[in-house]
């Protein structure tokens, strides 16, 4: 269950970033499954005089009940959750409250996980070895209209863009019913709810990605996402040759 801290609630904005102090403290809302790691980010955020932990869930299926009720102004939120992942979690809270800023806890700098976790909308992504000082400067940051991250991912973002897109033609290899996968996996769907989503087997979402894989000559998941997504991304850039 959430472990809540504060029961008040007041509403977030984004026209303005909230000013921190120990009368009006930003609310931080922490997703964390496990219960150590939970405690101490709990006690590290309420370290900070101007900031208040106001919730921590143990789940995705909790932060989605309790955190539209907080109103906090930031979210912390884990990728590796049980059940529902931490990306799906972000997903689904964006589509409830466009607003909220969420900021990414991961203990890997993951290339293909911080292209999901960007294109389902986060608005930060720190690695759990940030320290203290540089944690409530990336809060900060995220209020303010930044886009926090440890050098460590800003690293792996600036080589993302460097590796050469897969051409335009491949992705019109795939069948509608194919692509329609392709773009539900590359937003941290699981095979169960994308079947569950498209009222279709488990089993034959599994075919279907094998005949996406071997189009785009890929062996995972997130391979096949990252393809699609720099597939979206050459399309959408214009072209340069034109005056």
């Amino acid at each position: 269950m959430t472990q809540p801290n504060d029961p008040g609630a007041r509403p977030a904005t984004r026209k303005q970033a909230p000013t921190p102090s120990a009368h009006h403290p930003i609310r931080i809302a922490l997703v964390e499954d496990q219960p150590k790691a939970r405690e101490n980010w709990t006690k590290r955020i309420n370290s900070f005089p101007d900031f208040n932990c106001v919730c921590s869930c143990i789940s995705a299926e909790d932060a989605l009940i309790v955190i539209p009720g907080l109103h906090p102004d930031v979210v912390l939120m884990d990728i590796f959750l049980p059940r529902m992942s931490g990306i799906e979690c972000l997903a689904r809270l964006k589509a409830k409250m466009p607003e909220i800023q969420i900021v990414i806890l991961t203990a890997m700098d993951n290339q293909e996980l911080l292209f999901m976790a960007l294109k389902a909308g986060a608005d930060g992504y720190l690695l759990k070895r940030t320290k203290a000082v540089d944690l409530r400067r990336a809060l900060l940051d995220v209020l303010g209209g930044g886009v926090p991250m440890t050098s460590q991912i800003a690293r792996r973002l600036i080589e993302s863009f460097r590796e050469t897109p897969q051409s335009k033609d491949e992705s019109l290899n795939l069948s509608p019913r194919e692509e329609q996968i392709l773009q539900l996996v590359s937003k941290g769907n699981s095979n169960k709810l994308i079947a569950d989503n498209l009222g279709m087997s488990f089993d034959t979402v599994r075919t279907h990605l094998k005949r996406v894989f071997k189009k785009l000559h890929v062996k995972s998941r997130t391979e096949a996402a990252m393809s699609y997504i720099n597939s979206k991304m050459s399309e959408q850039r214009p072209d340069e040759n034109k005056e």
